[in-house]
């Protein structure tokens, strides 16, 4: 991308309670034309099975995202220095039709992958990754996951329907849109109906870490296998904010206990570095649930650590 590159709007130059109400004050554009990676929200919250609002994510975390600066102290990078960013809005779902939203989620998709644009999801509940991974699946082949959930979302069916945010991961492995070696799903935990809650995924050749065995330690190490594990192929990282415990992350609609600290969702990203990273989503994040806006927040700052680990981000 030649010209000059898209810059957050700062602190010094607008107070952060004021300015535009895009992804960390980016400018907006309404498609991906030129851009080398995108913010997008998905306001779609039909899928949830508990309590809803993650419909109301996208804004929240937009307005959170003001405090976050355009350089990463911890890991040096300065995405917004060799990558050409925006945020090209939300997806105008139909807020009555969970199917017809699929549809219209893959189309919205398929546009940004036209343009070779690496999306960076703001949801929205989790049903939303099957839609997206249907569009990326068409560029990219089938992909590597990196999931980070208390759940493992591979249920058949809820209520009796086949689409929902429990049901995307066996959708993906069903349409061939993963390679089962290549996914990853770490902090599944809680409570669960049969043994096949986690073992199906594990049966597809998924690595399961529950999150048992991340308890009191550093990710890291973890982190470094699996990046041996997915290789050079398309990564997609998908982040269910539920991922994370609940005093952490309160505003989401299914939250377990005993979750990730915001230390090792923070060490997951980054050890992403080096992995074809081909897109991305932050979901299930609830505001009316968490009136303080801390789990936007934290969605917000996850989010900006999937942009610095993009490949052709630069280190300063």
């Amino acid at each position: 991308m030649s010209g000059k590159r898209n810059q957050p709007l700062g602190g010094n130059e607008m107070p952060r309670f004021g300015g535009p109400a895009t992804m960390m004050r980016l400018p907006s554009q309404t498609d991906a034309e030129g851009l080398d990676a995108c913010f997008i929200g998905v306001p779609f919250d039909v899928g949830t099975s508990n309590r809803s609002g993650a419909r109301m994510g996208p804004r929240q975390i937009r307005a959170e995202s003001a405090l976050i600066r355009p350089y990463n102290m911890a890991t040096r990078a300065a995405p917004f220095d060799s990558l050409q960013v925006a945020d090209v809005g939300d997806v105008a779902i139909n807020t009555f039709n969970a199917a017809k939203s699929m549809a219209i989620i893959e189309s919205a998709y398929d546009d940004i992958a036209r343009h070779r644009c690496r999306p960076l999801t703001l949801g929205g509940d989790h049903t939303i990754v099957l839609p997206i991974l249907r569009s990326l699946a068409k560029l990219h082949g089938p992909l590597g996951v990196v999931h980070v959930d208390a759940h493992a979302d591979v249920n058949d069916t809820m209520f009796g329907e086949p689409i929902a945010h429990g049901t995307p991961f066996r959708r993906l492995v069903e349409e061939g849109l993963v390679e089962g070696r290549r996914v990853v799903q770490i902090g599944l935990r809680g409570t669960g109906y049969t043994a096949e809650d986690f073992d199906w995924p594990r049966s597809q050749g998924f690595r399961v870490v529950q999150v048992e065995d991340c308890w009191h330690r550093s990710l890291a190490p973890l982190m470094e296998e699996v990046r041996r594990q997915l290789g050079e192929g398309p990564v997609y990282i998908s982040f269910d904010i539920d991922g994370l415990d609940p005093a952490y992350a309160p505003g989401t609609g299914t939250p377990e206990v005993g979750g990730l600290t915001t230390i090792q969702g923070l060490e997951i990203l980054r050890g992403c570095r080096g992995l074809d990273v081909i897109g991305g989503d932050l979901v299930e994040v609830a505001p009316p649930y968490d009136p303080s806006g801390n789990t936007a927040l934290l969605g917000a700052n996850l989010l900006f650590e999937m942009l610095c680990v993009l490949p052709g981000v630069a280190y300063r």
